[in-house]
């Protein structure tokens, strides 16, 4: 009797133990190989800009067993239309979303309403807004030292000697925070070298490119603060419509590759996309069900590419990156 008292309480321990165990596992996480699907949400996701930033993606993916998909998503993507996205992601059993933020002041707000019901980071630049959403991971380029890194560029092409040259500023959404902080970058370095903003063109979508440009003022410099401006600018340089402006641009595109290497672009700033792509994921897979393991903030590298090094060792894996 004395036996079987034993067995039962020894039975029951056993039994409470594992209880413990499980608790703790569904308290403190799960393991992330093949049980995670993360939705990537950004603006005009099927552009070529993306490439490198979507192969960092499947790479991580595959290392970490991660389902992926990548919404396909317009030009004009506003902060309603990317919450609808957020939720109908969440529907389809999401875990967790990669987003990059809509233009507007209204984006960090709903972001932050979002991260209550999924995890949330974010890629290329923080929200935007009265609500900044500063307490969303952020995985980015420091886009300030962006913009002063083309500037010292342009520099170094004059030795310096730029009093009195002129240039005009594109970008595709000026009231980024992406923009906004690549511009603050570009004018740190050039405000007391006598380089005069003359004009300046933003928020693109929809627009001629070549009629907008044709119309501006000559300036010496066209400054073109993200990939899709870039772009635009060397078109608007092959048709002659820059009034012999020099472009000096942040590209990641190989349609960008292509303005440098016909020199309708002088110089190319390009962020490592690639690594933005892999740290996103793996910082979101690694934090699946973990409540003490929170997504880290994560600052990327970039390249700066002139036509005569543009197929060196490290510029062809960059190259490669965005072939992909």
């Amino acid at each position: 009797m004395k036996s079987n008292k034993n067995m039962f309480i020894l039975t029951e321990a056993v039994l409470a133990v594992l209880v413990i165990i499980t608790a703790a596992a569904m308290f403190l996480g799960r393991s992330t190989h093949g049980r995670g699907r993360v939705a990537v949400i950004v603006r005009n996701s099927d552009e070529s800009r993306w490439a490198a930033f979507k192969y960092g993606l499947r790479m991580a993916a595959q290392d970490k067993e991660i389902e992926l998909f990548v919404v396909s998503m317009g030009e004009d993507l506003t902060a309603e239309e990317e919450e609808k996205a957020i939720e109908r992601e969440i529907a389809n059993g999401a875990d967790a979303v990669i987003v990059q933020p809509a233009p507007g002041k209204d984006t960090g707000k709903m972001l932050k309403k979002m991260r209550k019901k999924i995890p949330v980071l974010l890629v290329e630049y923080p929200a935007s807004g009265e609500e900044t959403a500063e307490d969303i991971p952020t995985v980015q380029p420091d886009n300030y030292a962006l913009g002063q890194a083309l500037a010292k560029e342009l520099l170094k092409d004059y030795n310096e000697k730029v009093e009195g040259k002129t240039m005009g500023i594109i970008s595709e959404y000026g009231a980024s925070a992406a923009s906004l902080e690549r511009k603050r970058g570009v004018t740190s370095v050039l405000k007391d070298m006598g380089v005069k903003a003359v004009w300046e063109v933003s928020d693109l979508s929809g627009e001629d490119g070549n009629t907008v440009l044709e119309r501006k003022s000559k300036v010496d410099f066209v400054i073109a603060l993200d990939d899709y401006s870039l772009v635009m600018s060397g078109k608007a340089a092959a048709a002659k419509n820059l009034h012999g402006a020099l472009v000096y641009g942040i590209g990641n595109s190989m349609e960008a590759i292509y303005c440098l290497d016909t020199d309708y672009a002088r110089c190319l700033v390009v962020p490592d996309d690639f690594d933005m792509g892999y740290q996103s994921l793996a910082e979101t897979a690694e934090s699946f069900g973990f409540i003490f393991k929170k997504p880290k903030n994560r600052i990327v590298s970039f390249t700066v590419m002139r036509k005569q090094d543009l197929f060196s060792k490290e510029n062809q894996e960059i190259l490669f990156t965005m072939s992909q």
